[in-house]
């Protein structure tokens, strides 16, 4: 009897033990107040949304202790410069693309998305169990950041044109609002590549001062208004074919967190993940109908335009890698495991896919008379 009770008395005490500890450990955890400094504005949901997402499930996982304020492009630092603030500490983190920050080292597009590179399942799996956050560490680590995988927009549109593109000589003198690497691959072929923040390209659509524009995809680019000012809109996006964005972070201010604050944090950001590719899937093709229904003239890439582009793009990677040591440590890691990738996505996954495809093509194409 007195051993039953001695077993009660110490199931009882487990029991609890978690709702004890639970709100003990919250109150020993340190208030921590994080500011985010966006690459976007807050206008465009789901890719500024992502970076919202992330504050709302640290603080849910901290219970409250750990905040982050995240801020729109402008508003604390320009879109484009958000690493230079990372880096001095003037704020702890950024939401962004890592490939905005090319002009300081080609790199940076390997953390977010390179031309004819991998699609969003592809590139997921890189960073996340294939290396590839690992083969970067060491380069973001001179710039005294880190950088965890935050979102990812999946394969984006070509971009609008106030004219169309029928051949390779078409690009010439072509000047193009465009992110990333992309831009020095297009450079190669005549194309006067210009990287503007995300809310300025309209106006300098609307003025001409540049002839054509690349941002996302069909949802947020019927937000920016860009159908109102060039008619065709050009698919796919080849440089684009899953835009990783990214939570980057200053190094010494990720050290200073508690172990639970950083597991909330990766934990936060995988969520993020999760949460934007399947927003943008379920808004593009709302959006897609909405913009040809309303006279946008939607068009392919021509195959030898598409063709010259891939050429370019890896001539211009090995020349980058020449002479760039960093570059082509990435690179070289990267590449070998986008060429596995294919090999395997081949077999199964597009062989699915064209079949699907075609099959419903087939099945709502019109009738043709007899």
């Amino acid at each position: 009897m007195q051993r039953r009770n001695i077993m009660s008395a110490g199931a009882a005490a487990a029991a609890i033990l978690p709702a004890l500890a639970t709100p003990a450990l919250a109150q020993a955890m340190p208030e921590v107040r994080w500011r985010c400094a966006s690459s976007f504005p807050r206008a465009l949901d789901t890719i500024y949304g992502a970076g919202e997402h992330v504050a709302r499930r640290v603080a849910a996982l901290t219970d409250n202790k750990f905040r982050i304020q995240v801020f729109q492009a402008g508003e604390l630092v320009p879109g484009l410069a958000t690493l230079d603030a990372v880096q001095a500490g003037t704020v702890e983190c950024t939401h962004t693309a890592s490939y905005y920050f090319v002009g300081k080292d080609p790199t940076f597009a390997f953390d977010g998305t390179v031309p004819f590179g991998m699609n969003f399942r592809q590139i997921n799996s890189w960073l996340i169990a294939g290396g590839g956050r690992e083969v970067m560490k060491d380069f973001f680590a001179t710039y005294n950041v880190l950088s965890i995988p935050a979102g990812n927009t999946g394969a984006q549109m070509g971009g609008w044109f106030r004219r169309e593109i029928r051949s390779v000589e078409d690009l010439r003198g072509l000047k193009m609002r465009i992110g990333g690497f992309a831009g020095n691959v297009l450079a190669k072929l005549g194309v006067v590549a210009q990287q503007i923040a995300g809310g300025d390209i309209y106006p300098a659509l609307e003025r001409g001062t540049i002839d054509a524009a690349e941002w996302v995809g069909p949802h947020d680019d019927e937000k920016l208004g860009f159908q109102r000012v060039a008619p065709f809109y050009y698919y796919p996006g080849w440089w684009e074919g899953g835009l990783n964005l990214s939570m980057t972070i200053n190094q010494a201010k990720f050290n200073e967190l508690p172990q639970l604050y950083k597991d909330a944090l990766e934990s936060a950001c995988r969520d993020a993940t999760i949460e934007t590719i399947a927003k943008y899937d379920n808004q593009n093709p709302q959006a897609l109908r909405r913009l040809v229904a309303a006279g946008t003239q939607l068009r392919p890439f021509p195959r030898p335009v598409m063709e010259a582009c891939y050429r370019a793009a890896f001539e211009l990677y090995d020349e980058t890698a020449a002479r760039n040591a960093n570059f082509k440590k990435v690179y070289e890691h990267f590449k070998t495991y986008r060429d596995s990738q294919l090999q395997w996505f081949r077999v199964a996954e597009s062989t699915y896919d064209n079949f699907v495809y075609g099959m419903q093509a087939a099945e709502t194409a019109p009738a043709r008379p007899r």
